[in-house]
């Protein structure tokens, strides 16, 4: 297949092209395509048979700013893109996120859940999800995803095992509930959808299981030798952030039983995988010697 990958450069877009190494893939960031950019889209698009997008505005602090600047890569992107996809009837692949609920429900959300964001991201997110779904129906997937962690970008795993070096302890919110997913595992669910010939929908892209923030950061540092005691747990409250975050941000797995394939791993077992092929050695590098460049 001809596949063209938006966000190319990012943590998921990253594992992203390695996963799809045999088939012909055309990485595109944002030097190379502005995906809010509808004639250079429809440009890049043409002659692709699946179009994956991962790219996307993650600030989700600075959405609340900058909210027009999100909704043209998050929502005019997108909408885009499954134009040109349809016109060239390509499938499209559209990577979402758990943002797009409120967080209020006590059950695992399901992939027919009313949208209800709460936040600036959410809501160009959800903006996103609309515009893909009512111009190609029958050709867009929809991905939703969410706590990705991975080798080739900045991440929350990588910031507690930085706050480590320079703290004793660290204070890690207990009160938000979701499923820290590692990107490697879900490029090979992509991947894996793309090549089983799955119904066009929406599909949950997340490690299974659930924990909070304050049991991944102790799992985390379980994993890399560290002392998880040195993780105090704390509430949202203790944290100033401009955006309200999903207090439960579990997302349930069903659409898969339509497919042939499981619903992905736990996530304990994705982080010791993770953390047992260097995952973490890497960040911890990398971040070593973004620091020193700024010194």
């Amino acid at each position: 297949m001809r596949i063209l990958v938006t966000g190319a450069r990012g943590m998921l877009g990253t594992d992203l092209r390695e996963q799809l190494i045999h088939h012909e893939v055309t990485a595109a960031d944002h030097e190379y395509l502005d995906i809010a950019d509808a004639a250079a889209v429809r440009r890049a698009v043409a002659g692709h048979d699946v179009v994956i997008n991962a790219a996307a505005y993650t600030s989700v602090d600075e959405a609340e700013k900058n909210e027009d600047l999100a909704y043209r890569i998050n929502a005019d992107g997108p909408r885009y893109l499954a134009e040109a996809a349809k016109a060239g009837g390509a499938r499209f692949l559209q990577v979402s996120t758990d943002y797009v609920f409120d967080g209020t429900s006590p059950l695992p959300y399901s992939e027919n859940a009313p949208l209800h964001p709460v936040s600036a991201y959410g809501r160009t997110k959800a903006a996103g999800e609309r515009f893909v779904r009512s111009i190609y129906p029958d050709g867009t997937f929809i991905v939703r995803t969410a706590w990705l962690y991975g080798r080739n970008g900045s991440n929350f795993a990588g910031t507690m095992l930085t706050l480590a070096s320079s703290r004793q302890t660290i204070d890690v919110v207990s009160d938000q509930r979701g499923q820290p997913t590692w990107t490697r595992d879900l490029a090979v669910q992509i991947q894996r959808l793309l090549d089983c010939n799955a119904a066009p929908g929406i599909y949950h892209g997340t490690n299974s299981g659930d924990a909070t923030w304050f049991d991944f950061a102790q799992a985390v540092f379980a994993e890399c030798g560290l002392d998880p005691s040195r993780i105090r747990a704390t509430d949202s409250a203790s944290f100033a952030q401009s955006a309200r975050r999903p207090a439960n941000s579990v997302l349930g797995h069903a659409a898969w039983r339509a497919t042939p394939l499981p619903a992905m791993r736990p996530w304990r077992d994705a982080l010791h995988d993770a953390a047992r092929t260097g995952v973490f050695e890497h960040l911890l590098t990398t971040r070593r010697s973004t620091m020193t460049d700024l010194e």
